[in-house]
């Protein structure tokens, strides 16, 4: 019964921002952390960022520091991720997890040049 639902991805040019948000359900979102990864086109899926049940511990992946926010509201059950200064390489799919073992189907990020 686990679902996750992403949306809020689409198409902006270099230095775009973008706010994708990630609504759960099926489980006591406020007990567990939640993640963000991303698959670029024709690469691996990456981990971006984490967020701790709370909120109160954060960690991202050195390429997107002070770019990208992870923000969490657990009266919504719902995880943000607010992209700012955009690069053409975070392009690609964004998924958000929790438990290493749930995962969403993805939002489209496509930064232009």
């Amino acid at each position: 019964q686990v679902k996750l639902v992403e949306s809020g991805g689409g198409l902006v040019q270099f230095g775009g921002s973008l706010n994708l948000s990630c609504v759960a359900s099926g489980f006591v979102f406020s007990n567990f952390a939640m993640n963000w990864y991303r698959r670029p086109p024709g690469k691996e899926r990456e981990w971006v960022a984490d967020i701790s049940s709370k909120g109160t511990r954060i960690n991202y992946i050195d390429s997107v520091k002070g770019r990208f926010t992870i923000s969490r509201d657990n009266a919504k059950n719902t995880v943000y991720l607010q992209m700012n200064d955009l690069k053409p390489e975070d392009s690609g799919v964004y998924i958000c997890s929790t438990l290493g073992t749930y995962w969403g189907q993805g939002t489209q990020v496509s930064v232009s040049s």
